[in-house]
């Protein structure tokens, strides 16, 4: 299902793994039906550890991934205007 949404965001994504069972499965890494972290079912780009994430933890990851997310956003827009102007 994660998979399933990530495929439907628009580009440029920025995905941030909140908690130490995000991050790596955890506690519950070892049991049957855990994968290990989310980074092996979709890319993740910021990391915030904890158990529970402290809160100025979650704000410095989420503050960390708008700036990827606008670095991310100009290089998005500058391949679209490279693409348009070779195809033209």
């Amino acid at each position: 299902m994660v998979k399933q949404i990530y495929s439907q965001m628009p580009n440029p994504k920025v995905v941030v793994a909140v908690g130490i069972c995000a991050c790596t499965g955890g506690v519950f890494k070892d049991c049957y039906n855990i994968k290990g972290g989310v980074d092996t079912v979709i890319p993740v780009d910021i990391y915030v550890p904890g158990c529970a994430a402290r809160p100025e933890s979650i704000i410095d990851g989420v503050v960390k991934a708008l700036a990827l997310l606008k670095e991310k956003q100009e290089a998005y827009r500058q391949e679209k205007r490279r693409s348009k102007t070779d195809g033209r």
